[in-house]
Parts: structure tokens; sequence; C-alpha cells
């Protein structure tokens, strides 16, 4: 009886594990459908500041020039352990000049590494993962004409079971492409601005709380409320048109407020929020006012109240 339940057991964690391991298989763009956009590296300037590349790639603080060197190592530290922001300049060993578009493609779009590995979700891929192939055609070129930097990258540090990459594909089933469900009625500027907020800029990933799962993914269904930081220290204010967060904001106020770093009671940005807004000050004008408008558009929701 013993044997027979140790093979039962035996088999039944066999069985298990191959489910595991078929269910977290990294996705890849099949090499006969490759991404072979021609990228204008002009055109990737704005889809780079767009994106926030610098804030998380080049070194925690930088200002000026130092913004386009990505020699990644900038902490982000979470609940579940310190994540290190990767080398993304084009420096062929440290960094990613030796990628290919396809490579970028299966990392930004996917979340998929050059080997065949996971990225966590710390890296923002699944608000990109609806970017156009045009934008990141183009923020490839960008990146590409930057400053080589040789700076090795750092391990995440962290405890088990988050140290095996590998269950994040269980993860990225749970919480696929996380959008939330706003008609823009097919308004141009809208639809601009709902692409800058929901997916270049991914405002989402800071301004959205996190479902009670405690699995770190999305509660859409309170897009843009606010809550506790990623970080773990402080709160993300809501960005919706509530009472509790911008409904005394006027649309001309929050592009000012993207260009200018100043509220309309003339306060100023503050944490993490200081390097956001100095890439969205690089924007054009139109993009800035369609991003208001988009913000001014969504549905209000409360932010959660805490005990």
């Amino acid at each position: 009886m013993l044997r027979w339940l140790v093979k039962l057991a035996t088999t039944v964690a066999i069985i298990g594990f191959a489910v595991f391991w078929w269910l977290t298989i990294p996705q890849t763009f099949d090499d006969t459908v490759s991404i072979t956009y021609a990228g204008d590296a002009a055109k990737g300037e704005a889809v780079f500041w767009a994106s926030g590349c610098a804030s998380c790639h080049a070194k925690k603080g930088a200002k000026d020039e130092e913004k386009l060197r990505l020699g990644g190592d900038h902490p982000l530290v979470t609940p579940v352990g310190t994540f290190y922001a990767p080398n993304i300049s084009p420096h062929p060993e440290f960094g990613i000049g030796s990628w290919s578009l396809n490579d970028f493609a299966n990392a930004v779009l996917l979340g998929t590494s050059p080997d065949g590995r996971h990225y966590y979700p710390a890296f923002p891929y699944t608000s990109y993962s609806t970017m156009t192939r045009q934008d990141l055609a183009d923020l490839f070129e960008f990146i590409k004409t930057l400053e080589p930097v040789a700076t090795p990258n750092k391990p995440h540090d962290l405890p088990f079971p988050f140290n095996i990459s590998r269950g994040t594909g269980l993860w990225k089933l749970a919480f696929p492409h996380q959008r939330p469900n706003v008609d823009t009625g097919g308004d141009a500027e809208l639809e601009r601005g709902r692409y800058l907020v929901e997916v270049l800029g991914h405002c989402g990933e800071c301004h959205t709380p996190r479902t009670n799962s405690g699995l770190g993914g999305m509660d859409t269904s309170r897009w843009l409320s606010g809550g506790p930081a990623p970080e773990g220290d402080g709160k993300i204010p809501n960005i919706t048109p509530h009472e509790d967060g911008l409904a005394s904001w006027s649309q001309s106020d929050i592009a000012y407020y993207l260009e200018s770093g100043f509220t309309p009671d003339f306060d100023s940005v503050g944490g993490s929020m200081v390097s956001v807004q100095a890439n969205m000050a690089k924007l054009p004008k139109s993009d800035l006012n369609a991003m208001a408008k988009y913000l001014k558009a969504i549905p209000p929701v409360a932010s959660q109240k805490t005990p």
C-alpha cells in the first residue's frame, strides 16, 4: 500500500511539473513573422521619453545628458525583494547592442529575454504589450544611437520562490494585457491620450491599485484610483476625475502640470513623479493635451480607504 501511494505521489508530481513547465513556456514572436519595420531614430526619441525608459535604466537621480546613459542598476524595492533595472544601452556585451529588433520586440511586448527566460513584471511589458510595431522599431533605432555603457547587470535580490523566474509564466497567464474598458467614442485625440497613458506612459503601473491576491496584478476595476506605492513606501495619488483625484483640475491644469511640474495651487511635483514629469515635458503639447483629455474622460473612481 505504501509503495503504491509513493508511486501515485511521484506520478502526480511528475504530471504537475510537466503541466507547470508547459504552461510557463516563454512566448516569442515566430521568426517567420518577425518584426521588420524600419525604425526612425528621430521619432523614436519621443517614444523613449513617453515610455519613461530613462526613469529606470539611467542612474537614480540622473539629469540632462546622464539620462541618456542607460547602464541600469536603478533599484526598485518591493515587498517581494529588490529588482535592479538592466543595462539597455547599445553596449554589445553588457547592454542590448547585440540584439535584433525581434529580440527587442520579444522583451518589450512579451517579457521574454533573448535566451528564452521570463522577465519579471517590474518591467512593465503588460502595459507595453500593445505598443505599435512602428513605435517599437523607432524606439529601438533611437536607443542604438546612444552611448554604450560598460556596466554589468546586477542580479535581482529576491527570496525563494520569487527568485525562480519560470513562475512568472503563471503570473502572465493570470494578468494578461491589463487594460480597463474605456470607450473613447472614436475620438482621435482621446485615442492618442489613451495610448500615451495606458501603453507608452504605463501610468496604470503605479496609479492603479493591485489586487488583493498578493500576486501583484493590477485591479483594473479601480483603474488609476491610486494606492500604496509599488515600492511599499508612501502613496500614489488618484488621477481619475473623482473628487478624491483630479475632479477640481481642468484639462489645461493637467496638461500644464505635465509640462511644468506645477499643480493648480502652485505646489510642485515630488517623489518618483519628478522623473516622470521631466520625461513628459519633452513631448509636444498636443500629446500632453491628449493625455489630459483622456484623464478627464475616464470613469471617476474613489480612492480605496485604508484602515
